[in-house]
């Protein structure tokens, strides 16, 4: 991946910096906001440091994906925790350096693909995607039943507050349907 290029999404007490990188053509792409709700999301829960919100094209979705997570073809979203989960949540060093929260890395065309039958738009696929990967930089997971159902309520929770400003439209899904 390429050196991230627009710094965004700073919170008001300098806790958290996400670093927007946007390396694809296929979707129009609002650095600003995604960085902004990505750090409205780590702020939520308490979070310190600097996170990489990078946006890719299939081909390096698929070479990621194949590479980190042994499957084959591209994923909606994937996210690389750095500097440990604990460290996320300790005040940040005396020497100002960042602590490194990890990077997310979202797919904007296999979102497109996947918006009718999950979140239901592309807007609202994209804000999913963005506060999925955060939560998954903390710590969250959805392997078990337990630890989907917390995740997915927290996703809910936070959309709520920092993406629609009030509850979920009608047609928002955080299952896929098909």
């Amino acid at each position: 991946m390429a050196d991230p290029v627009s710094p965004t999404g700073v919170d008001t007490a300098r806790r958290v910096t996400v670093v927007v990188d946007d390396q694809q053509t296929g979707v129009a792409i609002d650095a600003t906001r995604w960085a902004d709700l990505a750090a409205a999301t780590l702020t939520s829960e308490g979070a310190r440091g600097e996170l990489t919100l990078t946006f890719v094209d299939l081909d390096e979705m698929t070479e990621l994906n194949t590479e980190h997570m042994g499957s084959h073809g591209p994923t909606d979203v994937l996210s690389f925790p750095l500097d440990g989960v604990d460290d996320a949540f300790e005040p940040l060093a005396a020497s100002g350096a960042p602590r490194l929260l990890g990077d997310v890395v979202v797919c904007p065309d296999v979102a497109r693909r996947n918006a009718p039958d999950h979140a239901g738009t592309l807007d609202d696929e994209l804000a999913l995607l963005v506060v999925h990967g955060c939560l998954h930089v903390l710590g969250y997971d959805h392997a078990e039943p337990d630890e989907t159902r917390i995740m997915r309520a927290r996703e809910l929770e936070l959309l709520s507050a920092h993406h629609w400003g009030g509850p979920a439209p009608a047609g928002f899904r955080q299952e896929h349907t098909s």
